[in-house]
C-alpha cells in the first residue's frame, strides 16, 4: 500500500512540473536570441560521445514511440516491484538521464540545422503579410473612385442603355412573334400542297418548320405546334404510301419521281423500296380478285337476281372462280391477263426508272461518292431483281388457280384454242419479264388440255367414221392452186410464218419473235396497246372451193403448186430403201380442160381440218406435241383403213395379194383402232366401230365400172392426204 501511495504522489508531483510552460513569445524569442541547447543542458557528469549517443537511441524502448499521449511517467512507474530496490532504481534513473541526454542533443541538433531554413520562412510571412496591407490599400483607393464614378455618371445615362436593352429583347421577341405566326400557318399550306401532291416540297417545308420549332421549343406554344407537326408529317407519309401503291397499276413517271425525292427526304429509300413490293403483292390480288367479282356478280345477276349477289364479295379467290361460268370465261381471262399485264409494264417502267436514275447519280458522284446513297441503290437494285420473280410467281398463281378451277374438257375448239393461245402468250410475258419457264401454270393447263383433248380426240374419231360411212367419194371441186395452207385451220401457220419473216427481216441476231428486246412485249406495248387483245381477223373467210368447176378458171402449169408439193416422196421402208423400192408420189392431181386440180374429197377436207387443228394445240402447248402426233397418226390410219375395207374387200379375203408392210399395218390399225362388236361402249374409248361403205356408192353396176371413179377418187385423195406430211 505505501508503494502504491508513493506512486501516485510521484506522479502528481511531475505531472504539476510539466504543466509550467513559458509563453509562446519568450519560446520565440529564446529560439531568435539565444542558443538553442541552452533549455536541454544538463550537468556534464555523463560522457558525450556521438557513437554512444547512437547505441543509447538505439536501446530506448519503443513504447516511448507510441504516441502523443504515452506517459512515459507512468510507464515507468509501472516498472517498480513491491519491494522498491535503490540500487537498481538509481540504474533506471542514470540510464533515463543519458536517454534524455541522447534526444536532447539530437533534438537540438536538428533545431540548429534548421533553424536557417525557419528564419527563411519567417521572413516570407511578414513579406506576406506587408504585401497583404498594400492590397488592403488598393481595393479600398478602388471602392473609392468606383463610388465617384457612381456619382458621375447620371441616371439619364443609365436610363438610355437599359431602353436600348429593352429595345433589342422587343425587337427579338417581335422577330419569334412573326416565325410562330408563320408556322401556325404553316398547315394550310402543307394541305395545299398534298393536294398538288408536291411531295417533296410538302415534307421540306415540314421539315423545316420542325427545325424552327425546335428553336423556339422554350415557347410553350411551340410545344403544342410541334406536336402538330409531328402528326402531320406521319399523314403526309401515310399519303405518300398512298401515292406509291398507284405506281403499281399504271407508271407516271413523273408522280413516281415526286415519290422517290420524296422518301429520299425522308431518308427512307430502302423502305420505299419494301413497301412498293407489298403493294404489287397486293394489287395484283386485288385486280384479279376484283375482275373475277365483277363477272361473277354480273353473271349470277343475270341467272339468279341480285338477292346473293352480295355473298360473292365475302369469298376467297380460290372459291370465287369457281363460279365463273362457260361463257363468261374467255372474256374474263382476258380482262384478267390484261390487268396483270398492266402490273407487270408498271414494274418494268419502275426497273427502268431506276436504271436511269442510278447512271445519273453515279455520273454526278464522279469523284466525290457518297458511301450511303451507293448503299441504298445496290439494295434498290438488287430488290427490283428479285421481286420480278415474286411478281410473276404471284401472277401465274392467280391464272393457275383461275384456269384449275374451271372444267374446260367441254368447251368448243376455238374457245379451247383462244384460252391456249392467251395463257401462252402470258408465258411468254412470263418469260421476257424475268427468264421464267412458268413450270406451274403450263402444269395446270398441261393439265386441262389432256383433258380436253383426250375428249376431243374422241369425239373427232366418231365424227371421222360418220364422215367415211356417208361419203360418197366424189370429187370435191377445189381450184387448182389449192394448198392446206389456205384452210382457215392453218391460219395460224400463216401467221407465224409472217412473223418470223419480219423478224428475220428487223435482224439476223433475232432467234425469236418474242425474245428480242427489239420485238419483246414490254418494248412494242411500253405506250400503248395490250398484248392480250383480241383482235378480229379483217378478212376469215377460206376460198379454196371452184364455183366454175375443176379448175375451169386456171390455168394449166402448175406454177401455183407449192414446191414441197413437187418434191415429196414416200419413204414405204423402214430404212433407206433401194431404188427399186423407191418411188416418187404421183401428184395426185386430176387434168380437166388443161387445168391440174388435187383429188380430194369431203371427208379428205375434214381430215385435213383436222390436221391443223391438231397442229395448232401442238403449236401452244409444246409437252403434249408427241400424243397429238400420235392421234393425228390415228386419223390418217382410220382414213387408210376404211379405204382398204371399202374398196379393197375383195383383196382382204387373200392376204398374199398384199405386202407384208401394207398387211402388218392393216393388222395393226385393226388392233388398236377398230373396236369388236362384243367389246362394251365403255371399254377401250380410243376404238370406233368397223366403218361402213354408204349405200349411195355402188361397186357391184357393170354400167359404173363396178365404181372405178370412186376408187380412184379414195385412192388418190389418200395419196394427197399422204402427200401433206
Amino acid at each position: 500500500m505505501l508503494v502504491m501511495s508513493f506512486k501516485r504522489k510521484l506522479s502528481s508531483i511531475i505531472h504539476k512540473k510539466d504543466s509550467k510552460h513559458s509563453s509562446d513569445s519568450d519560446f520565440i524569442n529564446e529560439l531568435t536570441s539565444g542558443p538553442a541547447v541552452s533549455k536541454f543542458k544538463h550537468i556534464d557528469e555523463l560522457p558525450n560521445d556521438p557513437q554512444i549517443d547512437r547505441e543509447v537511441l538505439e536501446l530506448i524502448e519503443t513504447d516511448y514511440f507510441a504516441g502523443a499521449e504515452f506517459d512515459a511517467s507512468h510507464f515507468e512507474l509501472e516498472k517498480l516491484t513491491v519491494k522498491p530496490d535503490l540500487e537498481k532504481i538509481d540504474e533506471d534513473r542514470t540510464r533515463l538521464r543519458r536517454q534524455l541526454q541522447a534526444v536532447s542533443k539530437k533534438v537540438s541538433d536538428v533545431v540548429l540545422e534548421n533553424h536557417p531554413s525557419y528564419t527563411l520562412e519567417l521572413q516570407r510571412v511578414m513579406e506576406l503579410q506587408k504585401t497583404l496591407q498594400e492590397a488592403k490599400t488598393i481595393c479600398t483607393s478602388g471602392r473609392r473612385q468606383l463610388e465617384g464614378a457612381q456619382e458621375g455618371f447620371t441616371s439619364t445615362s443609365l436610363g438610355l442603355l437599359a431602353n436600348y436593352r429593352k429595345r433589342q429583347q422587343l425587337v427579338a421577341l417581335l422577330e419569334s412573334l412573326h416565325t410562330i405566326k408563320t408556322l401556325q400557318r404553316t398547315d394550310i399550306r402543307l394541305r395545299e400542297m398534298l393536294e398538288e401532291e408536291d411531295y417533296p416540297g410538302a415534307i421540306q417545308l415540314c421539315l423545316e418548320c420542325q427545325k424552327a420549332a425546335s428553336t423556339f421549343r422554350h415557347y410553350k406554344c411551340i410545344s403544342e405546334l410541334n406536336s402538330k407537326l409531328q402528326d402531320t408529317l406521319e399523314m403526309i407519309e401515310e399519303q405518300l404510301d398512298v401515292a406509291l401503291s398507284k405506281v403499281c397499276n399504271g407508271f407516271d413517271r413523273k408522280h413516281y419521281e415526286k415519290v422517290q425525292a420524296a422518301y429520299r427526304l425522308l431518308g427512307k429509300t430502302q423502305t420505299a423500296m419494301d413497301q412498293l413490293h407489298m403493294h404489287y403483292a397486293s394489287t395484283i390480288h386485288n385486280t384479279a380478285f376484283t375482275i373475277v367479282l365483277g363477272y361473277v356478280e354480273l353473271y349470277a345477276s343475270l341467272g339468279t337476281g341480285s338477292a346473293s349477289v352480295s355473298n360473292f364479295q365475302k369469298r376467297q379467290y380460290g372459291d370465287l372462280c369457281k363460279h365463273i361460268t362457260t361463257e363468261s370465261f374467255t372474256p374474263c381471262l382476258t380482262d384478267l391477263c390484261k390487268a396483270l399485264w398492266e402490273v407487270m409494264k408498271s414494274y418494268y417502267h419502275t426497273m427502268q426508272w431506276h436504271e436511269k436514275f442510278d447512271q445519273e447519280m453515279v455520273q454526278e458522284e464522279i469523284g466525290n461518292p457518297c458511301v450511303d446513297e451507293t448503299f441504298s441503290r445496290r439494295y434498290v437494285k438488287q430488290k427490283l431483281g428479285h421481286g420480278l420473280g415474286r411478281i410473276w410467281q404471284d401472277i401465274q398463281q392467280k391464272v393457275r388457280v383461275y384456269i384449275s378451277s374451271t372444267d374446260l374438257s367441254y368447251f368448243k375448239y376455238d374457245e379451247f384454242i383462244q384460252v391456249l393461245n392467251i395463257v401462252n402468250r402470258l408465258v411468254l410475258v412470263g418469260e421476257e419479264f424475268c427468264n421464267s419457264k412458268s413450270e406451274m401454270l403450263q402444269e395446270s393447263v398441261r393439265n386441262q388440255t389432256v383433258n380436253y383433248f383426250r375428249n376431243f380426240h374422241r369425239a373427232k374419231l366418231d365424227e371421222l367414221r360418220m364422215f367415211l360411212e356417208n361419203e360418197t367419194w366424189t370429187l370435191c371441186p377445189v381450184k387448182s392452186n389449192f394448198t392446206i395452207m389456205q384452210l382457215h385451220e392453218f391460219k395460224f401457220l400463216r401467221n407465224l410464218k409472217a412473223s418470223r419473216h419480219h423478224t428475220t427481216i428487223q435482224g439476223e441476231n433475232t432467234s425469236t419473235q418474242f425474245c428480242s428486246s427489239q420485238t419483246g412485249f414490254f418494248e412494242r406495248f411500253s405506250k400503248t396497246g395490250n398484248p392480250f387483245e383480241l383482235q378480229n381477223d379483217e378478212d376469215d373467210r377460206e376460198d379454196v372451193l371452184d364455183a366454175n368447176g375443176y379448175g375451169m378458171e386456171e390455168s394449166d402449169s402448175d406454177s401455183d403448186v407449192p414446191e414441197e408439193l413437187k418434191q415429196d416422196f414416200i419413204d414405204e421402208g423402214g430404212s433407206r430403201p433401194a431404188k427399186s423400192t423407191m418411188r416418187r408420189t404421183k401428184k395426185s392431181n386430176l387434168k380437166l380442160n388443161g387445168n391440174v386440180t388435187p383429188v380430194v374429197t369431203n371427208t379428205t377436207l375434214n381430215v385435213l381440218r383436222l390436221f391443223g387443228k391438231y397442229m395448232q394445240i401442238m403449236s401452244v402447248l409444246k409437252p403434249i406435241a408427241f400424243d397429238v402426233i400420235l392421234c393425228m397418226s390415228q386419223l390418217f390410219d382410220i382414213y387408210l383403213y376404211s379405204v382398204h375395207c371399202f374398196f379393197n374387200d375383195d383383196w382382204s379375203q387373200n392376204d398374199s395379194l398384199l405386202s407384208n408392210k401394207l398387211r402388218t399395218t392393216l393388222r395393226r390399225i385393226q388392233d388398236s383402232l377398230i373396236k369388236e362388236e362384243q367389246v362394251n361402249e365403255d371399254e377401250k374409248e380410243e376404238r370406233i366401230p368397223q366403218p361402213h361403205l354408204s349405200p349411195v356408192v355402188d361397186l357391184n353396176s357393170v354400167d359404173r365400172l363396178f365404181g372405178l371413179t370412186e376408187r380412184i377418187a379414195a385412192v388418190e385423195s389418200l395419196v394427197f392426204l399422204a402427200d401433206q406430211f
